[in-house]
């Protein structure tokens, strides 16, 4: 099945790309692999959420924010390549979480995006991850998550 159509069964389509909020390009490719820059939980132009995970934003929101941001990514490899059935692999996942010092359920934050990358591609969704702690991200944004595919 054609990961859009995977996509659809989920009641989701991809989105418009990004736009970057400075000096850089969504995602860029280098042989084999498309890499993406990080994107944020940004749907119709707004932020899903604001703030730190572990305060203004609970984890099921940060979870719901991972998956508009891998969203996104998945918006902006369809940029590069036209089609995403010639992803092969997602390869890599990194995803950063602004959280509370206290926080340390990033990598269930990060789930929603891996997870959601898995009922897109099948077996060719399966990535190595870091799932990261961080103390701001840009626009107040709680999650931002970058992707590596092999196409």
């Amino acid at each position: 099945m054609h990961p859009e159509e995977r996509l659809a069964e989920l009641g989701l389509t991809v989105p418009e790309v990004a736009k970057p909020v400075a000096a850089y390009v969504p995602a860029v490719r280098t042989g084999s692999l498309v890499l993406t820059s990080g994107q944020l939980p940004v749907r119709s132009g707004e932020l899903l959420a604001k703030g730190k995970v572990g305060a203004e934003v609970t984890p099921e929101q940060a979870v719901e924010c991972a998956q508009q941001c891998v969203l996104n990514a998945i918006a902006a490899v369809k940029a590069e390549i036209d089609d995403l059935s010639l992803v092969k692999r997602v390869v890599k996942v990194v995803a950063f979480v602004a959280s509370t010092p206290d926080f340390t359920g990033q990598p269930q934050v990060a789930n929603g995006a891996s997870e959601l990358l898995g009922k897109v591609f099948g077996d060719a969704g399966v990535h190595a991850r870091s799932a990261v702690g961080v103390a701001v991200l840009p626009l107040d944004a709680p999650v931002e998550v970058e992707i590596m595919v092999e196409v």
